[in-house]
């Protein structure tokens, strides 16, 4: 069995292409040629020169001495929050803004919602000289101030998603809304592994490059490719994806896919999708989603709003049901003190989306011979605020 996708652009139950008439001509163009592009030897280049000379790749796999002495294993850090921007999203807009270029589009739109995705495009069009357009919703725009501050100086216009709960889920309508009223010279950069086929495969196999990394850095520390655990906060998920991509078929290596539960599993302000969602369909893929008994989705909560979806992407959702990872729900206080402990630890100040891998071991005891991987998926900067309010700093 794989768990990677299928010819028909499904992981397992999950994925396909569940889009308006409106909106085909846009995938199906994009279906037929991504694989392609990303093929062809210039645009390979041009992908790793930019990743190694902008980004600042390959980001370290850094030891963490006094972490591991406190939970008694080995722990390794991906520092992705190294990257240029401050995250892993970069490896996926890179990836896209030549994508574009490539089938000829002049205008990018792009949704966001802790801002770093918002970021990382408006950094990469200000590279390329494409207009940009960021959908946010108005009340990530509220708490992710400088994100907003920052895509304004790198040109791009943000524009305020007001309905619904006003958060990422809106924002990705608006765009969608927008690429439909603007089919023929506009793409799309989708932030995570979410969306139609062929988008959370493409976005995978863009941040598929961490888990890349990992494999031989690993080897040089531990003279093994495994570890024998990956940890990664999810949201849409393509953090977690970049860091499993190159193990999704080794079952020697366990994935631990941690989610947002916000106030609580169950508390009504959350975004546990594995505990809490059920089949459905969002943004043009089928997935596990949280929605009421007659199918409204419902709305998320997290501290950390880059992780308020209320779904998650197909290839984690077949992660979940076929039990190839696990999932584990931290709550906002879990996330905070995990991530007040790791600035403490290690002088690393995490996002707080990765905040919630790292309340991992509240829940998990791991052996001391184990070797535990946890991507960090970006840093601190953005959430000092949130940092400031909540521990009254």
């Amino acid at each position: 069995m794989s768990f990677n996708i299928n010819d028909k652009g499904y992981y397992g139950d999950f994925g396909g292409a569940y889009i308006p008439e409106m909106l085909y001509p846009n995938v199906e163009e994009l279906r037929q040629n991504y694989l392609k592009i990303m093929a062809e030897p210039s645009f390979k280049e041009e992908f790793d020169q930019l990743l190694k000379d902008y980004v600042g790749r390959p980001s370290p796999l850094y030891f963490a001495k006094r972490l591991s002495n406190k939970y008694n294993t080995k722990i390794y850090l991906k520092r992705e929050d190294l990257n240029h921007t401050g995250a892993h999203k970069v490896n996926n807009t890179i990836g896209q803004i030549l994508m574009a270029q490539r089938l000829g589009k002049t205008r990018i739109i792009a949704e966001t919602g802790a801002g770093q995705h918002g970021v990382a495009t408006a950094t990469v069009c200000a590279l390329m000289g494409m207009e940009c357009i960021v959908y946010m919703g108005e009340i990530d725009i509220a708490r992710q101030a400088p994100n907003v501050a920052r895509m304004k100086m790198l040109g791009a216009e943000v524009r305020p998603a007001l309905s619904g709960s006003r958060t990422l889920k809106d924002a990705t309508n608006e765009a969608i809304r927008d690429w439909i009223n603007n089919p023929i010279d506009t793409h799309y950069i989708i932030g995570s592994v979410v969306g139609p086929h062929p988008y959370p495969d493409m976005v995978a196999r863009f941040q598929a490059v961490v888990s890349e990394e990992i494999k031989w850095q690993l080897k040089d520390k531990e003279g093994t490719e495994k570890p024998d655990y990956v940890i990664a906060c999810v949201g849409g998920g393509s953090n977690a994806a970049g860091a499993f991509y190159h193990y999704l078929d080794d079952t020697d290596v366990n994935l631990i896919a941690v989610e947002a539960a916000g106030k609580g599993i169950y508390s009504g302000e959350s975004a546990a999708t594995s505990v809490l969602g059920k089949e459905g369909i969002i943004h043009g893929s089928k997935t596990l989603l949280m929605q009421t008994p007659d199918g409204q989705i419902t709305e998320p909560y997290s501290i950390s709003a880059g992780l308020d979806y209320p779904g998650v992407g197909p290839m984690h959702a077949n992660l979940y049901t076929t039990g190839r990872a696990e999932f584990i729900s931290i709550t906002d206080d879990q996330a905070m003190t995990a991530g007040l402990e790791l600035s403490q630890l290690e002088g690393i100040i995490p996002a707080i989306e990765s905040s919630h891998a790292f309340a991992v071991f509240d829940y998990k005891k791991f052996n001391p011979d184990d070797v535990v991987v946890i991507n960090l998926s970006g840093r601190g900067d953005k959430d000092l605020q949130n940092y400031i309010d909540y521990f009254k700093l």
